[in-house]
């Protein structure tokens, strides 16, 4: 059984890991893709929602596919999707279908982000916050390193090699979850609740019945929509942005892509602390506000002193996403089964990268039209005062299962 374990411990970390490359890698190289397809500000502001749009209609969706097949053979359709969209766009012809083949491969990583907490509590419900950094941690690799290398390999090969050669990893990815498939192992007795992931009327937790989990009635719900949904929205507006902001104020094109990196990279202490010491936290509501704080102090360095201490502002913003893994953690940690966790990851990831889609967009119409990033950031200074309000609601010490349940009979 402790093989098994340990072969979907590295099917998750290797899927963790890809759901990033196919969004950070693009960034540093619009200068070098506008090159061969035309990108306008518009486009470059599309690019930036994308991910955010697809993950929110993929992810949302997800949750209702679960009942027509496992999450492992999920996870292995959703892989494969991505990689057929990353290897395509890089032969597009056009700017369109290099735009529809991004969403294709965004698609296959939108469900990728959903499959991943119940995962998690279906086969390591023993060990939640362990996995759960871990996990985080490996998608903050993946998240900065592509920024990282991005310049350097489309300088030396292109760019069409620098964007798609991030597909190997999702080639990966599917390995273990195939050995799974063949050879299945046993799970633990508490994962077996709702092992085909549908939402039954009832479901029997305990030797107890809950009603079944109806998420958008949920004020806990939609607290952590909010919550992971600006985090979402100021994450991505940086990293579409971001570089254009250091290149406006006098940066060259690889330190402004060496700063993303640091950027994306920062995650990394977090993913790595936060879900273990939010996980012994009764209410870890006081790390939102320290999170907070970050965005807030990198954000005001960034807009009225860029060109100067530009690594103490981006690592103040960067340490900001913290509430990132904290969100992913909730999901698991206020919830009492798989079904719930499901329910809850679908929700408030699908509703809120809905949310945060418009971010990248509106930060880049703002600024287009008033000549400046004062405006963007009071946008974003205003998300954040919405981020701190829905955490309020998930980080009490609560369950999903029961904020509007019958008595349990």
């Amino acid at each position: 059984m402790w093989r098994g374990r340990i072969l979907v411990l590295v099917g998750i970390l290797l899927v963790a890991f890809t759901l990033r490359t196919a969004v950070t890698v693009v960034p540093p190289l619009t200068d070098s893709i506008n090159a061969d397809l035309p990108l306008t500000p518009a486009t470059i502001g599309i690019l930036g929602m994308l991910p955010t749009a697809a993950f929110a209609i993929f992810g949302f969706l997800t949750p209702y596919v679960i009942r027509w097949a496992s999450l492992e053979r999920l996870t292995v359709i959703a892989m494969g999707i991505a990689v057929a969209g990353q290897v395509g766009r890089v032969f597009s012809p056009n700017t369109p279908v290099f735009l529809i083949l991004t969403v294709v491969s965004l698609a296959g990583l939108g469900a990728g982000n959903v499959l991943l907490p119940p995962l998690v509590k279906h086969h390591f419900p023993d060990r939640v916050g362990l996995l759960t950094a871990i996990y985080v941690t490996m998608l903050s690799l993946g998240t900065a390193i592509p920024a990282q290398f991005a310049v350097p390999v489309g300088n030396a090969l292109g760019w069409q090699w620098a964007v798609g050669m991030w597909a190997g990893a999702n080639v990966l990815a599917v390995l273990p979850w195939l050995a799974v498939m063949i050879k299945p192992h046993p799970l633990p007795a508490v994962a077996a609740v709702g092992a085909t992931g549908a939402q039954p009327d009832a479901v029997v937790v305990l030797g107890q019945v809950t009603p079944k989990v109806r998420p958008w009635t949920s004020k806990m719900a939609l607290g952590l929509t909010f919550m992971f949904g600006c985090t979402s929205l100021n994450t991505y507006s940086m990293f579409a942005w971001l570089p254009t902001i250091l290149t406006d104020a006098g940066l060259d094109r690889g330190a402004a892509g060496s700063m993303l990196a640091l950027f994306a990279a920062l995650g990394l202490p977090a993913s790595l602390l936060v879900p273990v010491i939010a996980s012994r936290m009764r209410n870890p509501y006081p790390l939102v506000l320290i999170f907070v704080g970050c965005f807030i102090a990198g954000y005001l360095g960034l807009l009225l002193v860029p060109s100067h201490g530009t690594w103490l502002w981006v690592t103040l913003a960067g340490l900001g996403p913290g509430t990132f893994p904290l969100s992913l953690l909730l999901i698991n940690l206020r919830t009492r089964t798989k079904v719930g966790a499901g329910a809850l990851s679908g929700f408030s990831q699908g509703v809120g990268y809905a949310l945060a889609c418009a971010g990248p967009l509106l930060f880049g119409i703002l600024h287009q039209n008033t000549g400046g990033w004062l405006v963007p950031f009071c946008f974003l200074f205003a998300t954040l005062i919405f981020l701190a309000g829905g955490a309020w609601f998930i980080a009490k010490p609560r369950f999903l299962e029961d904020e509007r349940a019958a008595p349990l009979t």
